[in-house]
């Protein structure tokens, strides 16, 4: 990395601390699911419910933690946030030992883990701000996009292996112990961290609730910003489970091929994170975002025409990765305008609103279009949505107001902003 480039130890400490998080998650990725069928002898509908119900339901139980979160320090928030995850999952693997291992624990632990994933988001993108300088946030968010996108390449696989001699309660484990690392590189980032406005005592108002969504309606950026992310994140993600049935059921595609449809073309990530930087510092933000955000729309509509045998692979890997590709580029460059337009005092409760209406909008989306897919056929319903894609760009900010306009008679940012 050139000098310029180190943000510091203290950045250092928690892009660990996330990447560890990242890694322990996938490679639990598909284990509660495992645990639901192979330990538990659920049925579809209970699989079905423990993926959705559980998301849904964690949404809704974070919608108070964002005024919570925003007028408390938030490293220790973070590190609570750790724990939380790391004790709610170990509940698992000591009720399989002692043989009183239920569904109904496993939705719980699905909901906790859910509503502590939002919070720790949005504590985490307030404390981003005041780890790393205003002009340094889209370096860091690169750097977070590519740990991602290699966590995905690495995990499912290691996962797969870990799942297969060991069973998938092991996995568990490791991402429960991967959120105690997790919370170790946190505190470990040390430093002074100011004092939120609000002293941490001062108790949270029906009104703070939906403080976060009036921000972001009221800002002409963030607001279709944020309907376009909801939406095609909610599309992308229902399409999901029908491709799977399509890819292993009629289509006769074998389990290591479908995870290598999906893990290879994560390398896109990667390639479009690292290009991120250098094609704003040429083209400018609001041109990248729009241009990323438009190509990445173009993709999923390939699925609806995937076939059999290898070209068959071939295509959905070729598919996945220009849409990945895009998506790497437009994931650090969004989320650092949201960074940048949102004042410091707002944050956990802006990144809140938006991370709830996210994961409520794609467990909705879910849903029926898991019952399109048994009325219509699988194909069809990944068409429909491939359809819809192409207009979400149309939601896309086409030039950036001045930062700062957001939220009608809000407070002005201290400090940076």
């Amino acid at each position: 990395m050139r000098s310029g480039h180190r943000l510091g130890r203290r950045f250092g400490w928690f892009w660990g601390a996330y990447g560890t998080s990242a890694l322990g998650t996938w490679l639990a990725f598909g284990s509660f699911e495992l645990i639901a069928v192979r330990v538990l002898r659920a049925g579809p509908a209970e699989v079905a419910a423990l993926a959705s119900v559980g998301a849904a339901v964690g949404a809704a139980v974070a919608v108070p933690l964002g005024p919570w979160v925003e007028f408390r320090r938030k490293r220790p928030v973070l590190i609570a946030m750790d724990l939380v995850r790391f004790a709610a999952l170990l509940t698992i693997p000591a009720a399989f030992a002692l043989g009183v291992l239920t569904f109904l624990q496993l939705l719980l632990v699905s909901v906790v883990v859910a509503a502590a994933d939002i919070a720790f988001r949005a504590a985490s993108g307030a404390y981003l701000k005041t780890l790393v300088p205003a002009e340094d946030l889209l370096v860091a968010g690169a750097r977070f996009e590519s740990t991602a996108w290699t966590t995905t390449i690495v995990g499912p696989p290691l996962g797969g292996a870990a799942i297969g001699l060991l069973g998938p309660v092991a996995t568990v484990v490791a991402d429960g112990v991967s959120y105690l690392l997790s919370a170790l590189g946190v505190r470990a980032t040390g430093g002074h961290e100011p004092r939120p406005e609000r002293r941490e005592a001062a108790r949270v108002r029906a009104p703070d609730l939906l403080d976060g969504w009036r921000y972001v309606l009221a800002d002409p950026t963030l607001r279709p910003l944020f309907f376009n992310t909801a939406l095609f994140n909610g599309l992308v993600m229902a399409t999901q489970p029908l491709l799977a049935v399509l890819m292993l059921g009629r289509l006769g595609f074998t389990p290591w091929q479908y995870g290598l449809a999906f893990a290879a073309p994560s390398i896109g990530g990667l390639l479009g994170s690292r290009l991120a930087r250098p094609l704003v510092t040429r083209f400018g933000q609001p041109r990248v975002l729009v241009a990323s955000g438009t190509l990445r729309a173009i993709w999923p509509l390939g699925l609806a025409f995937l076939g059999q045998g290898t070209g068959g692979l071939a295509w959905v890997m070729g598919v996945e990765f220009g849409l990945i590709f895009c998506c790497g580029v437009f994931n650090p460059v969004s989320s650092t305008c949201r960074l940048e337009r949102t004042a410091n005092d707002r944050v956990a409760r802006t990144l809140t609103a938006w991370a709830v209406t996210t994961k409520a909008s794609t467990a909705l989306l879910t849903a029926l279009w898991g019952v399109l897919g048994a009325l219509l056929g699988p194909r069809t319903a990944i068409a429909l949505a491939g359809v819809l894609l192409l207009a979400t760009p149309l939601l896309l900010p086409r030039r950036a107001a001045a930062p700062g306009t957001a939220g009608a008679g809000a407070a002005p940012a201290p400090g940076r902003a």
